[in-house]
């Protein structure tokens, strides 16, 4: 019988265990950020460990990260996170990339562009969007901090072997509908659970359209349907994408290895959806959490549950609302799922030649400095600040409240981030999720607009 991609991976990391119960897994990539890192350092040091691979072992700072006057850090909390790791990479020898410095930027945006990540890999962070990195053909998970001390000691980690769920997607997407649009769908239509206890492998034409960038939006949110795991197998975009990276020197030996890891056309898997996209329209958000998301010209629904009652209080709307009668105050582009460079250049297309609308708060927060230095050289700061948009540093800024940018009580911000939960923005912030084409045309007409009419 044949394997599909996720077995394949996985099989030839396993160290130890029956199928079945919990194997021990090899882990050939950790990805560490400030927020989940300190007590996992600090239990190597209580217990007189040593960091089994610090070779292994890649740091960045992105969570609490001031994105304007990045080294000016007020808040306590941030600033003690944000030093304590630059100790703990300095104590236990890991590479950080640093504030300020040439690869800094959110975590899941720094590992496929130093050439970190890469195929048949397994590659864990603590961090709940790890899964961005399967697009790759990688298994990649985000972990707990206790699960962070262990993979520093032994570079292993225990795990059950989930089931696989194929989402098999195919037509030509619309004008004006993105990435973003089919993972919001997926959710919107089949639950925030759909995946649990699945490996997500999304498949089909659609997917091999893709851009690696597009792809990376798609896995990245596999985490807002239940499934710790999203991946897709790598084919040309993808080494073209990786090639000349500066951590993929072993592209040519590792080359004819990637090209084996694929599905096997006889592979059985658990469960699968099929979805044609070639009517998709374009997604957004009413409630709080993603699955509460409608086309952009269906009206609310009516509430079924205390659960939709209590989203639409919290939201200030009704059922049967549509998304155009949103008073919009923020519009926020940036996120792990939407700070890429396509993700601004296709924003860019809407922004060119207007202006910001007088009701609305617009940032732009390219993912990486990569990305940013990127889309200086290429003139889109200047688009965006023409328009009015605030320009600035990398970090996860407003995608959560856990730094300076927070969207203010009782306003609704149109943001292309992953979570919509109460608060995740800011206390008592309103978002509204949403492709980065949608967030400019929004932004430019200060609430939500039909984008297939005004891309170009």
């Amino acid at each position: 019988m044949g394997q599909t991609l996720f077995d394949k991976v996985w099989d030839k990391h396993v160290l130890h265990g029956n199928v079945g119960d919990p194997q021990l897994l090899y882990i050939d990539l950790h990805l560490i950020h400030e927020v989940t890192s300190p007590q996992a350092f600090e239990g190597l040091r209580i217990q007189n460990r040593r960091l089994r691979r610090p070779d292994l072992t890649f740091a960045t700072l992105d969570h609490n990260v001031p994105t304007v006057d990045i080294f000016n850090i007020k808040d306590e909390i941030a600033n003690k996170q944000i030093t304590t790791l630059l100790k703990n990479a300095k104590d236990f020898g890991v590479h950080i990339f640093d504030m300020g410095s040439d690869e800094q930027g959110i975590v899941h945006m720094v590992g496929p562009e130093t050439g970190l990540t890469q195929p048949g890999k397994t590659i864990v962070c603590g961090d709940s969007h790890t899964a961005t990195h399967g697009a790759f053909g990688a298994i990649a998970f985000g972990i707990g901090t206790s699960e962070v001390e262990h993979v520093f000691a032994t570079q292993t980690l225990w795990q059950t072997k989930p089931k696989n769920l194929k989402i098999d997607i195919n037509g030509k997407l619309p004008k004006g509908v993105y990435a973003k649009d089919i993972i919001l769908y997926l959710i919107n239509q089949y639950g925030v659970d759909f995946g649990t206890g699945y490996a997500l492998e999304f498949t089909g034409e659609t997917i091999k359209s893709l851009s690696m960038e597009a792809r990376m939006t798609i896995c990245n949110m596999a985490i807002e349907a239940g499934a710790k795991y999203g991946i897709m197998q790598p084919d040309e975009t993808t080494f073209e994408y990786v090639k000349g990276r500066p951590y993929a020197d072993n592209f040519e030996r590792l080359i004819s290895e990637w090209k084996q890891l694929y599905s096997d056309k006889d592979a059985i898997f658990d469960k699968v959806i099929e979805m044609d996209v070639s009517e998709l329209e374009p997604q957004v958000t009413w409630g709080t959490n993603p699955e509460m998301g409608v086309n952009f010209n269906t009206p609310f629904p009516e509430i079924k549950d205390s659960n939709d009652e209590r989203a639409y209080q919290y939201m200030g709307l009704e059922p049967g609302q549509k998304a155009e009668d949103i008073e919009l105050g923020y519009v926020f582009l940036g996120s792990c799922t939407n700070a890429r460079i396509t993700d601004l250049i296709e924003a860019s297309h809407i922004v060119k030649g207007n202006h910001v609308h007088p009701n609305i708060t617009a940032i732009v927060v390219p993912g990486s400095r990569t990305v940013k230095k990127e889309a200086e050289s290429m003139g889109l700061d200047k688009v965006f600040k023409e328009a009015g948009f605030e320009w600035r540093e990398p970090g996860c800024s407003m995608c959560l409240g856990m730094n300076p940018d927070q969207v203010p009580e009782g306003v609704h911000c149109a943001s292309t981030s992953n979570r919509n939960f109460e608060g995740r923005q800011g206390k008592g912030a309103r978002t509204h999720l949403v492709s980065p084409a949608m967030a400019a045309a929004a932004a430019i007409n200060g609430r939500f607009v039909d984008v297939r009419k005004v891309v170009v």
